[in-house]
């Protein structure tokens, strides 16, 4: 005996009073996320790079194409055409792990100092960006400002060379050297604060949106206030495209202004996603507008 198909039961949406806009308001520290990244590739890099790093006291003697007798357990060697550091008489190299006394040294380092100044051109970069903020035209203005100074140091300057080619030239000449530690030393705490502030203390910052009311907490550690909708204004400000797209990858800073008697101004800052957001609240509003003008 068949039993007859039984329909599938209808799923419960949620009611209108259930649904809410999570806004969060991010710290500058958010921005900071290229300074860790870059520190740890460097880290990396000079990891793969397998080159130490050996520190010699200011009277040592470099000795080119050397011969050395290296005298070890009774047994005597002889090593030709060698580069060799000669110390005076009275100094040792460095001998950091006692059981080796063979190693002189364990500092990773890479071979080439391009990795230190990409590092530090990462951090300076990312102070100026996150202290100098630059909206709307300025951000073009800063733009077009580079383009049009790029082309003037392309042009000939000194005996047929640009100033690019004598700006990078003096460049070279720059070594700025961090050992694998120092890198990773400072990208890998950089990154667990990153991410406690990311996960746990921004999140402290929010506005709730749900129909017919505003919660806002401004402060970590504050109270949380709650406004009616009614009449509230929804303002995205102009975007810094250094800070906001190419740190923020698309985040934007919020203004709530409420309405009536007691009218309230809210500033939150650094809203990931902001266009989207931006989007949902206006719709919320525009949908209870249009159910409250037909109760």
């Amino acid at each position: 005996m068949s039993t007859p198909p039984q329909s599938p039961l209808p799923v419960a949406k949620p009611s209108e009073d259930d649904v809410e806009i999570r806004i969060i308001s991010h710290s500058n520290l958010f921005y900071w996320w290229p300074v860790w990244a870059v520190g740890l590739i460097m880290a990396l890099l000079t990891w793969i790079d397998n080159h130490y790093l050996l520190v010699l006291p200011s009277e040592h003697m470099a000795a080119r194409e050397a011969e050395v007798t290296v005298k070890k357990t009774g047994t005597t060697t002889t090593h030709e055409n060698r580069d060799a550091v000669v110390l005076p008489k009275d100094l040792k190299l460095p001998t950091p792990d006692p059981s080796h006394p063979d190693i002189a040294t364990k500092l990773h380092m890479a071979s080439r100092g391009t990795f230190g100044v990409i590092f530090l051109i990462t951090l300076l970069l990312v102070i100026v960006i996150t202290n100098v903020p630059l909206r709307g035209m300025w951000s073009v203005v800063v733009i077009v400002t580079v383009i049009l100074l790029s082309i003037i140091l392309c042009l000939p300057h000194y005996e047929g060379r640009s100033w690019w080619e004598i700006i990078i030239e003096k460049l070279s000449y720059l070594d700025i050297s961090i050992n694998m530690a120092g890198y990773f030393f400072v990208s890998l705490i950089l990154f667990v604060i990153w991410l406690v502030t990311f996960l746990f203390f921004d999140q402290q910052v929010y506005m709730i949106f749900t129909p017919g009311q505003l919660k806002v907490r401004t402060e970590i550690g504050g109270g949380e206030k709650a406004y009616d909708t009614s009449g509230m204004t929804v303002e995205k400000q102009r975007s810094d495209l250094f800070r906001h797209w190419i740190l923020g990858l698309g985040s934007g800073d919020l203004v709530v202004n409420t309405a009536g008697a007691g009218v309230h101004h809210f500033d939150l800052p650094n809203v990931l996603f902001i266009g989207k957001k931006v989007q949902q609240i206006e719709d919320m509003l525009r949908e209870k507008a249009v159910v409250k003008g037909r109760s």
